[in-house]
Parts: structure tokens; sequence; C-alpha cells
């Protein structure tokens, strides 16, 4: 063989042997998942992305501007100081919040509303644990809840009743998933689960290349019974949240109090719903109308989510006459996303 030829030919060898190891790099390098976890809200966040370096310290100070703006357990965060009188302007981040919880507070008739906190303070729930009130008493903290007695004006809170105050705890971790979910895409990265406090958003596909899968948990009813996966969603995109009465609850007289306060009466809630899973564009509204169905109930949340344009649910509730068994019920959007068993 011709020594110019044989050089010439392992060159090419040499050349596409280069090119596919580099190929296969570059393939590497798009499927490299990074995963972050943290602290926040008195939570802990868990964050899955496809991208070859750690974003970790640039979600980690959104996480903390996010924290020093609607976190209620901050001294020094934009909430706080609207709930203690301080004139000051809010942010984009408390606006939107705001806005959309008054959507949603409309919505439902009030079954949604962030300045319930007095009331769920006093049933035991929030950050005392007291006594349970009379009605004398849930009379009075009644007075001051409701989102209809505050309004934005010029970038400030405008209160009808100086004792109303805001959290928006059951609203604000969704829009956190949000937040983190933009900040990643704006990066450029297109697979990613953002989970914070157990709601999250999902884009894309998980690191397998599949939908990313979500555990549904089946409710317990008995105490200390282990809890199972109701069900398993396949998911390319969205927000998700879920909410439930069977984990946090009082028993008094041996009767189990629920958690969930119901803004217009005052109380505990008591009906059937034992959880409430909602899928929506975005994690913030599935968040407030995850809180929301559990106030309302199985009926009332059946007739409201078939009114609610790309909102679907997924409700576990206990049967009426055999209390012993969990039943579902699930909109047909949600149904199409269920991995079959």
């Amino acid at each position: 063989m011709d020594r110019r030829y044989a050089r010439s030919w392992v060159a090419v060898v040499l050349f596409l042997v280069v090119f596919l190891v580099a190929s296969t790099m570059r393939r590497c390098e798009k499927n490299t998942y990074q995963y972050d976890e943290g602290l926040i809200f008195g939570t802990f966040y868990h964050i899955t992305y496809r991208s070859d370096e750690s974003l970790a310290e640039a979600i980690k100070q959104e996480l903390l501007r996010f924290d020093g703006s609607l976190s209620p357990f901050n001294d020094t965060s934009l909430i706080t100081r609207v709930n203690q009188g301080v004139p000051v302007e809010t942010d984009a981040w408390f606006e939107h919040v705001f806005t959309a919880s008054q959507q949603v507070y409309r919505r439902t008739g009030g079954a949604f509303d962030p300045t319930v906190s007095p009331l769920v303070n006093a049933w035991g729930f929030g950050f005392k644990k007291g006594i349970f009130p009379d009605s004398t008493q849930v009379d009075s903290l009644l007075a001051h809840v409701g989102m209809n007695k505050l309004s934005l004006e010029n970038h400030r809170v405008v209160k009808s009743d100086s004792l109303v105050t805001l959290n928006f705890s059951a609203i604000a971790k969704g829009y956190a998933c949000d937040v983190i979910g933009q900040l990643l895409t704006d990066r450029g990265i297109d697979d990613y689960m953002v989970e914070i406090g157990g709601e999250m958003v999902v884009r894309g596909r998980n690191p397998e290349g599949k939908p990313w899968r979500v555990g549904v948990n089946r409710p317990t009813i008995e105490d200390g019974e282990a809890g199972t996966i109701e069900e398993v969603l396949q998911m390319t995109g969205g927000g998700l949240a879920t909410s439930g009465n069977y984990r946090n609850y009082r028993v008094v007289d041996g009767k189990r109090i629920a958690h969930t306060i119901d803004p217009v009466t005052g109380y505990p809630v008591q009906h059937s719903l034992l959880s409430a899973t909602v899928l929506a564009p975005d994690c913030m509204t599935a968040d407030a109308y995850a809180t929301a169905f559990m106030v309302m109930g199985l009926e009332r949340s059946r007739a409201l989510v078939d009114s609610l344009p790309g909102i679907e649910a997924l409700f576990l509730y206990q049967n009426p006459t055999d209390t012993a068994r969990i039943d579902c019920w699930v909109t047909a959007g949600m149904q199409k996303l269920i991995l079959k068993k």
C-alpha cells in the first residue's frame, strides 16, 4: 500500500474517531442534569434541571430575594412590614400575588383568603397553639378578615380596616416555583422540575428523556396508617399543587378538627374532601385553587373547576356510606396524565 495513501486513511479514521467522541461528549453534556436543594420559607426545595453548570447560587439568591418580599416568617420582609402598618412601597412580586389572590378570592366566593391567618392561629394551626375560640371570639376575629378590605394604590397597600393582615403562604410557594422556573427558562434551560414544599412546576423531560413523573399521595384516614401513592402523573409542563386535611389536624373530644379554616364562617371545614391536587398553567394558580377547593368541599369544587379554563383537578374523598373507603374524582384533562397501571 502506498505510504501516503495509508497515512491519509489513518488520518481519516482518526478524524472520524475524534468526531464521534466529541459528538458523544456534546450529547452527554447536553444531557447533564443538576440537582439543588435547600431550605426556604420554613420548608425544603428540590430542583432538578438539565444544564452543564450548576445554578445553585443564582437559585439560592433569587429565593432569598423572594423571601425578603413575601415570607411571613421573615421579620424584615415586605409583607411583614405591611402587616405592621409600615408605609412601604410594594414590589412586583408582592403586587402579582396580591392581584392573583384578589381574583381567586372573588372566583371562589371568599374560600381563598390570605387574610384568614388570625382565625387559623386562633384554632391552633398557625404560629400559635392556643385554646379553641368560642363563637364570640370567632365573630370578633372574622370582622377583620377579608381581601375585600384591602386594595393596591400607587404601589401601596390600602386597608379599610387597619387590623387586617396578609399571609400568602397558600399561594407564595407556588409562585416561588414559577419564579425559579422562569429563571431557568431565561438561562436557556428547557428541562426542569422545581419543587418547593410539595408544590411544583415542570417543563420538558426528566433525566431519562421521559415526561416527569409525579406521585399523588393517598390520604391516610387512620392514625399511624402508612401513606401510599394513589396515582402517578406524567407531565411535560405546568404547575401542580396539592392541599389536604388528613395530616394536619387536632383531636377534641375524640373528633378531628381539620386545619383548613373557612374564611367565610370562621370555623374549620367539615366535609368529605381529603385532598385536592390541581394542575394549572402556572404553580401559583394551582396552589391557590388547591387551598380554595379544600375549603369548598367536593361538590362546590367540582362545579367550580368545570368553569375554570386551563384548570384540572384530582379530588380524593371519603365515601359517604363507607368512611373507611377513599374514592377519586378526576377531570378529563387530568385523567389523560395518569400513568396507566
